[in-house]
């Protein structure tokens, strides 16, 4: 079995925060570091068992778009090595490729979700009102069907154990001033536009996704979090994909789908994972990296 990390425990650091899947350290007063665990949720709800190599395949497949995308905006990437924050060996090795060392930024109050196809809550709100979060769209379209174009819908960050709230264009704008929400905008839906296309070309749809960004000290907004994995968007497979249903995808399915199975109300304690699930679910993973990156 390969190594995992349910916890991070780095005990020079001061621990700031412990997300559903990244734990956060303070690195002085302008450094953080981030290690991506292999903790899984689903439902909101952070299940027992790791998926083990998980958190280092979201590392690299983030640490490759950041890369990618840097001719168009920063990002929180500082250039750090790992060994200037963690110098005992043991530790560094332990953590694998899942620890980066990023520039301390003013995250926005916003998550900025680009959709290019009609899934999720896009679908259900499409049902309804035959539009996405106020945005109209065509007649007829099925379920999963491409957009005519991708649309940028922002949303609230929520508190832990709460859900992110859809908000208008205007709620962004009231939020981040009417400049900095229009760059906002325009950017998350250049970059997603040119990594949907860069993806297709390797075999994957890139349904939907999750950007965040924040500022440095002088204004300048960066990409930040994490850009482009599985954990933050729907990764479908090309050869799989027909609008009409829900398509197979590259992340949590088997998860997602093993648990809907259960008897379980979706609120903690979570139930424990068959270890087929758990291997199956961390191939996907993998797949996702090797068909994305080639690597």
């Amino acid at each position: 079995m390969e190594n995992q990390i349910l916890h991070s425990e780095i005990t020079h650091l001061e621990l700031l925060n412990r997300g559903k899947v990244r734990d956060i350290y303070a690195v002085g007063n302008d450094h953080l570091l981030i290690v991506t665990t292999d903790r899984i949720s689903a439902f909101d709800v952070i299940l027992p068992q790791p998926i083990p190599g998980k958190g280092e395949v979201l590392t690299r497949i983030a640490n490759f778009w950041f890369d990618r995308t840097s001719h168009l905006l920063p990002n929180h990437l500082s250039g750090m090595n790992l060994s200037e924050v963690v110098p005992d060996r043991d530790a560094r090795e332990s953590l694998g490729d899942r620890a980066i060392v990023v520039k301390k930024l003013d995250p926005l109050p916003i998550e900025a979700i680009v959709r290019g196809y009609l899934i999720g809550s896009g679908w259900k709100d499409y049902l309804a009102t035959g539009s996405v979060c106020g945005i109209p769209l065509p007649g007829k379209l099925q379920q999963a069907d491409r957009l005519p174009e991708a649309i940028f819908t922002p949303s609230t960050k929520a508190e832990a154990g709460e859900h992110d709230e859809n908000i208008s264009y205007d709620q962004c704008v009231d939020l981040l001033g009417e400049a900095l929400a229009q760059k906002v905008k325009d950017l998350s839906l250049h970059i997603y536009t040119e990594a949907a296309s860069f993806a297709r070309q390797r075999g994957i749809i890139i349904a939907d996704t999750k950007f965040e960004f924040g500022l440095d000290e002088k204004g300048e907004l960066h990409l930040i979090d994490e850009v482009l994995t599985p954990d933050s968007s729907r990764f479908w497979p090309v050869t799989h994909y027909q609008p009409g249903s829900s398509p197979p995808s590259y992340d949590k399915q088997f998860v997602r789908d093993y648990l809907e199975t259960l008897d379980w109300n979706k609120k903690p304690p979570a139930p424990q994972l068959p270890d087929d699930i758990i291997r199956r679910t961390a191939e996907k993973y993998r797949e996702a990296e090797r068909t994305l990156t080639g690597k």
